[in-house]
């Protein structure tokens, strides 16, 4: 008999006849999208089918009848990746936590280490307990979550797409209630933030086989300080695919998760459309 670890399928057999859950955050320039200490989003007009002139702006036919538009992006805007060098410095930098994960940006990371079944890991918390978090910092996501999830559903098996669902997605809307989603917890320090795995509970994952972790909140680290648990993965060549949508369409077990990120060569990260892909009902 086989000794070797039973590895999660990178693919479905069967797989035009899975229902597809769209797990991609919407962008745009009054959604909460970027980090909101860094580069705004903002799409412009370029050339538009005819000139079209308006206080606000203007649209000019500069190429001839048809429409396109350029953008403005920061490599970390609505549903994207963390690729390792986001957090490690280059191999022999002299900078703290350098290391070879440092050379692994967006086009190094194997799109196969973004696909595969998925276990989705419930870590939100209630109102209630949110209570005694203090404004500007996250409640952690402890090991005892994961290991209560795999009480239920099985131990998890390398090769596996961990989702954290943490509901935090509830927060990203227009106007001036998506503030709740960065900005007040990060800029004005108004409000608590999001739930974010503690190192411990990284490192648990990192032991299980664990190379993909994503969650529905806006950093997989917690917002008083991120850096641990970022080093903690993304030193050892796992990713981050963070500020997903809707993972409560997709059952703990069953699901098949698809993550490609545009192709940016030396990306420190980079958006792109993650979907779920959920198995015909018996």
């Amino acid at each position: 008999m086989s000794t070797l670890p039973q590895r999660a399928p990178l693919a479905p057999i069967g797989l035009q006849n899975w229902a597809v859950v769209d797990l991609t955050l919407p962008i745009a320039e009054d959604l909460p999208c970027h980090w909101a200490t860094h580069q705004p989003f903002q799409v412009k007009t370029w050339n538009w089918f005819t000139d079209h002139r308006h206080p606000a702006a203007t649209a000019l036919s500069r190429n001839g009848p048809y429409a396109t538009r350029w953008m403005a992006i920061d490599e970390h805007t609505g549903t994207h990746l963390d690729a390792p060098c986001h957090f490690i410095p280059p191999e022999g930098s002299g900078l703290p936590d350098a290391g070879p994960a440092g050379s692994i940006s967006v086009e190094q990371v194997a799109l196969r280490q973004l696909m595969g079944g998925c276990a989705v890991i419930e870590a939100g918390v209630t109102a209630s307990e949110t209570d005694g978090t203090r404004a500007g910092t996250s409640p952690l996501i402890m090991p005892e979550v994961i290991e209560e999830w795999e009480g239920r559903h099985g131990r998890l098996r390398p090769g596996e797409i961990v989702l954290l669902h943490t509901g935090w997605d509830r927060h990203y809307v227009r106007g001036e209630e998506g503030k709740r989603y960065v900005h007040d917890v990060v800029v004005t320090g108004r409000q608590p933030g999001w739930p974010a795995p503690s190192v411990a509970a990284i490192e648990l994952l990192l032991e299980r086989g664990i190379r993909c972790v994503g969650t529905d909140a806006p950093s997989m680290g917690p917002a008083h300080d991120g850096r641990p648990t970022h080093v903690a993965a993304l030193r050892t060549g796992a990713v981050f695919v963070e500020c997903l949508t809707g993972l409560s369409k997709l059952p703990a077990r069953g699901a098949w998760f698809c993550f490609l990120p545009l192709n940016i060569e030396g990306g420190t990260g980079a958006p792109g459309r993650a979907v779920g892909f959920l198995p015909p009902a018996n």
